[in-house]
């Protein structure tokens, strides 16, 4: 039997839009839902597991294969028939959007790039502050981040119905794509320069990391300057999304001292 439901578990997913079994799996992909990642028992292949991983590559759709016992543990129903699609419980938008935005307002362009942050409370929070601020869009990568779940829609307060969110494959290639059409990138870590010191004004792009790690390296390199913020407490971080608001509203300060 096929089913489609709402997945709820203790792994910040709760709420996610889950469609089961191979057929039911096999109808999102050709309807045209946006899959976030496709679930695959080991060992299975068949006509319609071949179908399945097919529509998966043309959409650059994440495959995890794990065992049947990871499957049961996700389904309530325990009849998956090996196959398991989580679909996201929004649209997600074209790098295009985020520039016709700025374009349609007459301001330079001002995105948050999202490098591997995976709380679905952050990324709404952060979907909320980018459009309170007026940045004009949030770019988050497809791998080992989170998605756009029902608790990151409900985090953001209704703004993620007027800020696009773009989910790209790679992270440092859409920073290197960006820099090619003007924008200029401020990686946000404790080590750089202080926010008050850095120019953040004309078309910017404002770096977030992974709670835990910050921004990985390779992402950092590409961007033009590492900027952070005073901090005089006793601890040394600020919560990721926290630390989006600080630096949204230095960028408007500068834009609005221009």
């Amino acid at each position: 039997m096929d089913n489609e439901k709402n997945y709820n578990s203790d792994s910040n997913k709760e709420n996610e839009h889950i469609i089961e079994g191979r057929n039911a799996v096999l109808e999102a992909f050709r309807s045209g839902k946006t899959v976030d990642k496709l679930y695959l028992q080991d060992g299975l292949r068949d006509g319609v597991i071949s179908s399945i991983l097919r529509e998966a590559k043309k959409r650059d759709v994440i495959v995890n294969f794990v065992s049947k016992d990871k499957l049961d543990q996700m389904s309530s129903m325990k009849k998956h028939q090996g196959v398991m699609a989580i679909c996201s419980a929004y649209e997600y938008a074209e790098i295009e959007d985020i520039f016709a935005k700025a374009e349609e307002k007459g301001e330079d362009p001002f995105i948050f790039i999202l490098d591997e942050l995976e709380d679905p409370h952050n990324l709404g929070a952060i979907i909320r502050t980018a459009n309170l601020c007026g940045a004009h869009g949030v770019i988050i990568p497809k791998r080992r981040a989170e998605g756009l779940t029902a608790t990151v829609v409900k985090a953001s307060a209704g703004a993620i119905n007027y800020t696009p969110v773009v989910k790209v494959t790679n992270i440092s290639k859409t920073i290197e794509e960006l820099k090619e059409r003007g924008l200029w990138f401020a990686c946000a870590d404790m080590g750089g320069t202080t926010m008050y010191d850095c120019n953040l004004t004309g078309p910017i792009g404002i770096v977030i990391g992974n709670e835990g790690s910050g921004v990985s390296r390779l992402v950092k390199e590409n961007c033009d300057y590492v900027v952070s913020i005073p901090m005089k407490g006793d601890i040394d971080s600020l919560n990721a999304s926290v630390a989006a608001g600080v630096l949204a509203y230095e960028v408007v300060r500068q834009r609005m001292n221009k």
